[in-house]
């Protein structure tokens, strides 16, 4: 039996950390057990804290090792591996991989344009994952672009046994949500796309069209495709109650940077849970201007930390906010158990006989998080 005893640990459980031993055994964590193991196989973790491995819902680092730099398509093997091997450095031994779906035809050869990538890439991952080249446990989040031409033909691309976990509702129309500030948006396209003032105005009506066109009839596609791939469907920058109340008529139960308090609060109301960037914590603001995750968390509305686009950030702002918590269990449930049950993945996220062996072992250096080790299903892959 392939077996690994970490003793001398800080474990990280659910609602405490206790001095301890975890053992783990044939991929799964066989034991966990007060006190020091004497056993000359053990590996002496020197009080370091040990921990579920991280689940991360939302990043979108894939994207980044895609496209290392503007115009730049990288090998997409080589992305997937660099990708994969980055998150399980720093403690993600689960991620569910967003690839955006939804593109527009119109504007294919212009400064915002998007083509359709999401079942290529998808099965490229799918492939690697086949093949035992990944390190970490992949699933796929379609994001789901309402304010497009081809949602519908791309999602109708997914099979059910294609990991799909989540599904995500995204309507980016300009004047709403992420950006109900214009003069945010306008700093955003015009920094990103080199727009002009012309440039910029026409992108804006077009989109606005394009979503009173489309909005209705994509949502619909979205969350029947969502319930067909068997996929948790989830909401996205929903900035008020009224955004929330559709959400949950959807069946919504993960709601992703609500952009507002107000939206946070109906989230909870409605039993769906509250998703912030870990970025946004750490910065101590949202980079467009919503909503500080610090300001949730201290209402007692942030239910799960997302990397988004840092993923050092995932344990770093757990460790943070379980600081502003008062309670270092709490925040490291915010990446682990919480978003386990979202996900409705039942056999991981804790430290308890008989869930999957993902563990990470981490020390503290000041506010830094220093990852020391990291397996999964038993076996160490950093």
């Amino acid at each position: 039996m392939a077996e690994t005893i970490l003793t001398n640990a800080r474990l990280v459980l659910e609602g405490e950390v206790v001095p301890g031993t975890l053992v783990l055994r044939d991929g799964c964590i066989a034991a966990v057990d007060g006190g020091a193991s004497g056993l000359p196989a053990a590996l002496d973790c020197e009080g370091d804290w040990v921990a579920p491995g991280l689940i991360e819902l939302h990043t979108d680092n894939l994207e980044r090792h895609m496209t290392p730099r503007p115009g730049v398509d990288w090998p997409h093997p080589a992305a997937i591996v660099a990708h994969d091997a980055e998150l399980a450095g720093v403690g993600i031994t689960t991620v569910f991989d967003a690839l955006r779906v939804g593109s527009e035809r119109e504007a294919a050869a212009g400064k915002t344009g998007y083509r359709p990538y999401a079942r290529a890439m998808a099965s490229e991952i799918l492939g690697m994952r086949a093949t035992g080249a990944l390190r970490i446990g992949h699933f796929l989040h379609l994001r789901a672009e309402i304010c497009s031409e081809t949602l519908e033909e791309e999602l109708a691309a997914f099979a059910p046994g294609d990991r799909v976990g989540l599904v995500s509702l995204m309507d980016h129309t300009p004047g709403q949500r992420q950006f109900a500030d214009l003069a945010q948006l306008r700093t955003y396209m015009r920094g990103k796309h080199a727009m002009t003032e012309a440039e910029f105005e026409a992108h804006v009506a077009r989109r606005r069209a394009l979503g009173e066109r489309v909005r209705e009839g994509h949502t619909a596609a979205a969350v029947a495709h969502a319930a067909r791939l068997g996929a948790r469907l989830a909401s996205h920058d929903d900035g008020t109650p009224a955004h929330v109340a559709q959400s949950a008529r959807h069946g919504v139960r993960l709601a992703e940077f609500p952009t507002t308090r107000a939206a946070a609060e109906a989230c909870r109301d409605h039993g769906i849970a509250v998703m912030m960037g870990a970025p946004n914590l750490i910065r101590g603001g949202s980079h467009s201007g919503n909503v500080p995750a610090a300001d949730l968390a201290d209402a007692g509305l942030l239910d799960i930390l997302s990397s988004d686009y840092v993923p050092s950030a995932l344990l770093s702002g757990a460790l943070r906010l379980g600081d502003r918590l008062g309670n270092l269990a709490a925040g490291i449930a915010r990446v682990t158990a919480n978003p386990a049950r979202a996900a409705g993945l039942e056999d991981r996220g804790r430290l308890a006989p008989g869930l999957r062996g993902d563990v990470i072992r981490f020390r503290r250096i000041g506010p830094a998080a220093v990852v020391r080790g990291v397996w999964v299903r038993g076996a160490r892959v950093a």
